[in-house]
């Protein structure tokens, strides 16, 4: 429900793409809020939605119906240069950034805020220099982005993000490459961000068990293509987790907060 601490909110949204002349919808009637100090998870099987929903939400693709507002103001009339001081992304496309070294990859990030040209002063130098350490890169400050493997690389684009310095976060499928120590450690880093420095986080994820943990709020999408909103309490009372997957056999167990036969 909308409330002060709203920042990013969506009312009758629809979502999806065109083929041809058709119109596809994927998800429609989407009534959903992104509060300061929160961090939610968006959770459904693939080919939900999940991506789609969020290129969307980041303008990134059009929307079908509906309307974003960031801070009462609809998004639509934004520049591109007001909607990135407003939203950081990290999405999973591959970017072509190999000549450059992790602390020019993460000064890009800077560009909102020092132009086209990216002139950096020594306050931007130290933004860039404290997001590499947030997201656990700082040790590659000077390698090319190319050496990176792909847990790195992600790392990396995370601490681009974080340069930004955006009061939201939007992130798809952040841990996709990580190993379990790096999953946790990211997924927590997002939670501090989240609940220590004010920011509104949003991340699609296959890791079911630690974003039920972590997360604030859940965003599930069922096979029916509702999107249900909660906190894990509420949607694991409710039985909404085995609204999920379309395979009968795949049963939430509420004891380890994850899926299995």
């Amino acid at each position: 429900m909308k409330n002060e601490n709203t920042i990013f909110s969506t009312h009758d949204l629809a979502v999806g793409y065109r083929n041809g002349s058709e119109q596809v919808i994927l998800l429609e009637g989407l009534n959903l809020a992104l509060e300061r100090g929160k961090l939610v998870a968006l959770l459904g099987q693939n080919g939900a939605g999940k991506s789609t929903l969020l290129r969307t939400l980041t303008c990134d693709a059009p929307a079908m119906a509906g309307q974003i507002k960031v801070d009462g103001k609809d998004i639509s009339s934004m520049s591109q240069k007001d909607r990135s001081r407003l939203i950081g992304l990290v999405s999973t496309e591959r970017i072509q950034a190999g000549a450059l070294t992790v602390t020019e990859l993460v000064g890009l990030g800077r560009q909102p805020h020092t132009g086209f040209l990216g002139r950096m002063d020594e306050d931007d130098r130290r933004i860039v220099r404290q997001a590499m350490v947030d997201a656990g890169i700082i040790g590659k400050a000077d390698s090319y982005v190319a050496s990176l493997s792909d847990g790195e690389r992600q790392k990396a684009m995370i601490a681009k993000a974080l340069a930004q310095e955006t009061p939201i976060i939007i992130l798809d499928e952040p841990t996709a490459f990580l190993d379990v120590a790096s999953r946790i450690e990211t997924m927590r880093l997002l939670q501090t961000l989240a609940h220590d420095r004010g920011k509104a986080v949003l991340l699609s994820s296959h890791d079911i068990s630690q974003s039920l943990l972590l997360a604030d709020e859940l965003w599930l999408i069922t096979t029916d293509r509702q999107v249900l909103t909660g906190t894990t309490q509420q949607l694991v009372a409710d039985g909404a987790m085995d609204s999920l997957f379309n395979n009968r056999d795949i049963h939430f167990n509420p004891n380890i907060l994850d899926y299995s036969f």
